[in-house]
């Protein structure tokens, strides 16, 4: 069956940074479309950075020049390098994967910008 599964959050000071992981297994990685949402509590769930599956990237406003978004199609995995971290970005990251008609989630990793 189709796993996604996150892992590398945590809490960390303002001004830190994270670094997020996601392994897929049961997909043709490759070919997929792989994204990263979160979702603040009481907030909606927000598109923050996506690769295709050509390697081209997109970021939210909010998060661009601070997050990188990479991956590594050898070990089907996705990153999510996370600086300059603000309070706002406190939320549960969601890994996704899109390929045509088929969308797979992870079950989310918490991130907690505190001081």
């Amino acid at each position: 069956q189709v796993q996604l599964v996150e892992s590398g959050g945590g809490l960390v000071q303002p001004g830190g940074s994270l670094r997020l992981s996601c392994a897929a297994s049961g997909i043709n990685f490759s070919i997929y479309n792989m994204l990263w949402y979160r979702q603040a509590p009481d907030k909606q769930r927000e598109l923050v950075a996506a690769i295709s599956s050509a390697g081209s990237t997109n970021y939210v406003d909010s998060v661009k020049g601070r997050f990188t978004i990479s991956r590594d199609n050898a070990k089907n995995t996705i990153d999510l390098q996370m600086n300059s971290l603000k309070p706002e970005d406190t939320a549960v990251y969601y890994c996704n994967a899109k390929f045509a008609f088929k969308n797979y989630w992870g079950q989310g990793t918490q991130v907690t910008v505190s001081s």
